[in-house]
């Protein structure tokens, strides 16, 4: 029943405010960042326990401020991915700004295979709608599998509606597609700074062991494609910005998990300088390192088992 309702309620929102002006849209997300801000919610306390990493000299009042710009952030998320379905090309191609494109857009006229790896800064959702859209290049990307169904329907079908191949994250199979993809020519987009598997390679980041997915690493040394980072941001204008990094290059030395393991590292070091720039526009409301990891087991299992915590 929770699951029905839950699925009922994000579709209605998901109707209403692509219906509305975009003002509006951006009023309302405001206010219910900052309704979530104030009532101080587990994702909340989660996400200034994150930043607390980023920002490690930052006070209280700081991690509040960050917080609240980081709730805000988030909600301008959702509400640009509600409304893209209705955005014009033209609207699409107006709102990114992406600084060194040529690292992908040769990188795909090469031939040789793309990946474009991303953490869960600012918007990758209309990233992704500017490359499929302003630059006509397809791409295909993985989503994890979200309760209830309904909305992980709708996630699919949305991206799907502005030219991306979706996948849903299932492992080998997945990874055999892209593959494929890559060896084609294709280019991949994967948001990479969370392990959502039991596979992820361990990482040093912002200076505590944390997990990060292999894949990427992995893609690249099995098809030979080019494994690109790339960092989102926002400022104080309606334009998504954003910047392509030089290439993570496939070491020339080590077994293929040394390599592997070296790239991810350096991955997540591409990572935290672009988290370290704009903190406020990640969007890291679960836990991430191990410790914060465990507390969350503990208090699952003090609440009786595997029921969820209020957000």
């Amino acid at each position: 029943m929770n699951e029905r309702l839950a699925g009922t309620l994000y579709g209605l929102g998901w109707e209403t405010v692509k219906r509305l002006p975009e003002p509006a849209a951006v009023a309302l997300g405001r206010r219910i960042a900052d309704t979530a801000w104030r009532r101080r919610g587990t994702a909340v306390r989660q996400l200034e326990a994150n930043l607390a990493r980023v920002v490690p000299d930052a006070g209280p009042d700081r991690l509040r401020a960050l917080s609240r710009a980081g709730m805000r952030s988030y909600l301008r998320y959702w509400m640009e991915s509600f409304r893209l379905p209705v955005w014009s090309p033209g609207r699409i191609r107006a709102g990114v700004a992406v600084q060194n494109l040529r690292r992908l857009t040769d990188g795909v006229e090469s031939g040789r295979g793309v990946i474009l790896a991303l953490p869960h800064l600012a918007n990758w959702d209309l990233a992704g709608a500017y490359v499929t859209t302003a630059l006509r290049i397809p791409l295909t990307t993985v989503v994890e599998r979200l309760k209830p169904e309904s909305v992980f329907d709708r996630f699919v079908a949305h991206r799907e509606s502005l030219g991306m191949e979706v996948l849903p994250h299932s492992g080998g199979e997945a990874f055999g597609t892209l593959a494929r993809r890559l060896r084609k020519g294709g280019l991949v987009a994967l948001v990479a700074d969370r392990d959502l598997s039991a596979s992820g390679v361990e990482v040093k980041f912002f200076g505590e062991p944390a997990r990060m997915p292999a894949g990427p690493a992995l893609l690249a040394q099995h098809t030979g494609a080019l494994l690109l980072p790339a960092t989102l941001w926002y400022d104080d204008t309606p334009v998504l910005r954003g910047r392509v990094e030089p290439p993570v290059e496939v070491p020339g030395t080590g077994t293929r998990a040394e390599r592997g393991r070296a790239m991810t590292q350096e991955l997540a070091d591409r990572f935290a300088s672009g988290i370290a720039a704009h903190p406020e526009d990640w969007h890291m409301l679960q836990p991430l390192w191990p410790a914060d990891l465990a507390a969350r087991e503990r208090r699952r299992a003090a609440a009786g088992g595997d029921r969820p915590e209020a957000g």
